[in-house]
C-alpha cells in the first residue's frame, strides 16, 4: 500500500517552504493543500488543534507538526536518499542549537522589516544583520551549513533566503555586502531543483508583502 502524504501549507511561508524542500529532496509524492489562514480548515484545525498552524504533514491519517519537527520526520521516514541531519549525535545536537537560533533571532527581526516603518524597522534590520553575521562565522568557508551537502540548517535557512530580496526592497537596504559569504551560500541553496519547485517567485513575494503593508496601515 503506497504512503499517502498531505502537507497543509501556505504558498509564501517560509516554515511550509521548509516541509516542501525536504519531501522534494527526498523524491516523495505528496498532495500541498493550501490553506486559507484567515479561515483556516477544519483539517487544520482538527490535526494541529494546539497550535493551529501551518505546516503540517499528515502521513497516512497521522499528523506532525512544526516545521523542522517536519523536516526531522521526513528524513527519518525516508532515509533512502539525501540525508538531511547529520548521523554524529554532536552535530546532531549543534545543528538543533542553529535551528533554534534562527527561529528567535532571525525570524523576530525578519518579521518586523517588512511589516513596520521607522525606528522598529531600523533596530530590525540591525538586528537582523548581526545575527546573520553570526551565521555566517558558522558556516565558515563551507558550501553549506551541512558541510559539503544540503542539510537541515540549510533547509532551516533557506525559507528566509526566499525572502531576502523582499526585505531589502521593504526596508531599502542591500544584504549581500554585510554576508558575502552566507549570500554566496543562499545563492548555492536557491538553485537546488527541490529548492526551486518548493519557493515562489521573488517578485510574487515582494508583491503580497506590499499589499499587507497597505493593509495594516503601514
Amino acid at each position: 500500500m503506497a504512503d499517502e502524504v498531505i502537507l497543509l501549507d501556505y504558498w509564501p511561508s517560509p516554515f511550509g517552504m521548509r516541509a516542501r524542500i525536504a519531501l522534494r529532496e527526498k523524491g516523495v509524492k505528496f498532495e500541498d493543500r493550501e490553506e486559507n489562514l484567515r479561515d483556516k480548515s477544519p483539517l487544520l484545525l482538527q490535526m494541529n488543534p494546539v497550535n493551529k498552524k501551518i505546516p503540517v504533514l499528515i502521513h497516512n491519517g497521522k499528523p506532525v507538526c512544526e516545521s523542522m519537527n517536519v523536516v526531522q520526520y521526513i528524513d527519518e521516514v525516508w532515509p533512502q536518499k539525501n540525508t538531511i541531519l547529520p548521523s554524529d549525535p554532536y552535530q546532531r545536537a549543534q545543528a538543533r542549537f542553529w535551528i533554534d537560533f534562527i527561529d528567535t533571532k532571525v525570524y523576530e527581526p525578519a518579521d518586523k522589516i517588512w511589516s513596520t516603518t521607522g525606528e522598529v524597522q531600523e533596530r530590525a534590520k540591525k538586528d537582523f544583520i548581526e545575527a546573520l553575521k553570526i551565521l555566517e562565522a558558522e558556516l565558515g568557508d563551507k558550501p553549506y551549513f551541512g558541510g559539503d551537502n544540503f542539510g537541515f540548517v540549510d533547509i532551516a535557512m533557506t525559507g528566509y533566503y526566499s525572502w531576502f530580496g523582499t526585505f531589502e526592497k521593504c526596508a531599502n537596504f542591500s544584504i549581500e555586502p554585510e554576508c558575502p559569504t552566507l549570500i554566496a551560500s543562499a545563492k548555492r541553496c536557491l538553485q537546488r531543483e527541490s529548492v526551486v519547485n518548493s519557493i515562489p517567485e521573488p517578485d510574487e513575494l515582494v508583491a503580497l508583502a506590499f499589499k499587507l503593508r497597505k493593509e495594516y496601515g503601514v
